[in-house]
């Protein structure tokens, strides 16, 4: 199932407690099992004022519904083709030396 990465400017989440981190991600869940699993959340990355979110999704569709649900602003969704990590460099061919 393909992979998307929603990128969303939100002034200020980056400030707020645990408790209020713990009350969305409750409710992002709820949303996705009333979704019926067609979505599953990976992980969210907070920052002062943007949070980047990775889910597993069939379609953008389904991520904006998830996003509509939860009044969420939705400024990007690029869909991942591949990740690559520090060992991806391990399997590249070696240069001659």
């Amino acid at each position: 199932m393909p992979k998307f990465v929603i990128e969303r400017e939100m002034p200020g989440f980056g400030a707020r407690t645990p408790a209020e981190l713990a009350v969305a991600a409750q409710k992002s869940s709820l949303v996705m099992r009333e979704l019926g699993g067609e979505i599953s959340w990976i992980t969210s990355y907070v920052t002062d004022d943007k949070v980047y979110c990775v889910f597993v999704a069939p379609n953008e569709e389904v991520v904006m519904e998830h996003a509509r649900c939860l009044d969420m602003p939705v400024d990007r969704i690029s869909r991942v083709r591949t990740a690559i990590d520090a060992s991806t460099g391990d399997q590249a061919p070696r240069g001659k030396t």
